[in-house]
């Protein structure tokens, strides 16, 4: 058989597959095939192991690889009713919505943010303090993007090299100065069979995060830590106490599309902790600012959900970018560690 009629041959097939593929998709939808879908080609979402989905159990358990993990969660109560100790005048500015989403926020085109999101005095008066009495980790640090390495990064070497030692020199420093437990997470979620595949790694890590938090009821913190990307032009540097350092973002996702104009809730997501989130970031922005202007990056708000739903006091951390150096990525820590104390540690200051 010639090369030509082979090359017929095989259009013929990828026609007539498409075309079963196209008949069958109304069954699919049926099963859920359309939320499927859409949950592998929209960034940044991870859907909740209470979503409704009318695929089956085991059918969702054989498409995956995986078994989802449910877990039971106290509700707590976060307002306090005594406001973070913040300058007058730059509390009178921040009840300003429009002051506040210019000078607090990056608001990703594919979403928006209403004035009813943040209430300023209220998410100021949330106490996010910690247990720290309880036994066990109060902090998980994971990385949902596990493969992300800096300027001087040789990955070859191991994952040391990346993003997940930044996020270990974050633990030794919340655990040897601030006395907070953490347990860090080695999971690689952004890569498949020995190979790199950040398409699915928040599908792929939000089993294994749950399976830990009910293992370790004694969390009360979650942070997902990244590392950005920017054009090889951009430098994402500060100077705090002498060094250099990596300028870091705060990430909210707000579970929103923007759509025709319109705001609609992003299809087959929730997140019951999306007030207290921002409280959270909000908190840490603050405490940036008054501590150490110029390191944070303003927080980012995009369309999707993320990690940020498992519990109330969740945070999407961004370090640096691609173009800072480790040593850069690895001093903001110092910083960090102490913005993050400030806030959870809120009851003994």
């Amino acid at each position: 058989m010639g090369k030509g009629e082979k090359d017929r041959q095989n259009f013929r097939r990828s026609i007539l597959g498409l075309c079963v593929f196209v008949l069958a998709l109304p069954a699919l939808w049926q099963m859920g095939g359309a939320d499927f879908a859409l949950r592998e080609s929209l960034p940044g979402q991870v859907p909740a192991a209470d979503t409704p989905i009318s695929v089956s159990a085991a059918a969702e358990q054989e498409l995956f690889g995986i078994e989802d993990v449910h877990f039971e969660e106290t509700p707590e109560d976060f307002s306090d009713g005594t406001p973070m100790e913040v300058p007058s005048d730059l509390l009178e500015k921040m009840r300003d919505f429009d002051y506040l989403k210019k000078n607090f926020y990056i608001v990703d085109s594919r979403t928006t943010l209403f004035p009813s999101d943040i209430d300023v005095e209220e998410a100021l008066s949330m106490d996010f303090s910690i247990d720290r009495d309880t036994d066990g980790p109060q902090v998980l640090i994971f990385h949902t993007h596990s493969s992300e390495g800096f300027a001087d990064s040789d990955m070859s070497k191991g994952i040391e090299e990346g993003i997940w030692g930044v996020g270990e020199r974050l633990k030794e420093i919340l655990e040897q100065e601030y006395g907070i437990r953490v347990l860090h997470d080695t999971g690689r979620y952004d890569v498949v069979d020995g190979k790199g595949q950040i398409t699915g790694a928040y599908e792929r890590m939000e089993p294994p995060i749950r399976q830990i938090l009910a293992e370790n009821p004694s969390i009360q913190v979650c942070i997902d830590m990244h590392r950005d990307g920017v054009a090889e032009g951009t430098r994402l540097v500060t100077e705090v106490n002498g060094k250099t350092c990596a300028q870091v973002m705060f990430f909210n996702g707000l579970c929103r599309l923007n759509q025709n104009g319109e705001a609609q809730p992003t299809p087959g997501l929730s997140n019951d902790y999306l007030k207290e989130n921002l409280a959270f970031s909000l908190q840490m922005q603050v405490q940036s600012m008054m501590k150490y202007s110029g390191f944070n990056r303003k927080i980012y708000l995009n369309a999707y959900r993320f990690s940020l739903h498992m519990l109330p006091r969740s945070t999407l951390i961004e370090v640096g970018a691609q173009t800072n150096t480790k040593e850069e990525a690895f001093n903001a820590m110092e910083p960090l560690a102490d913005i993050l104390a400030s806030v959870l540690l809120r009851e003994d200051a």
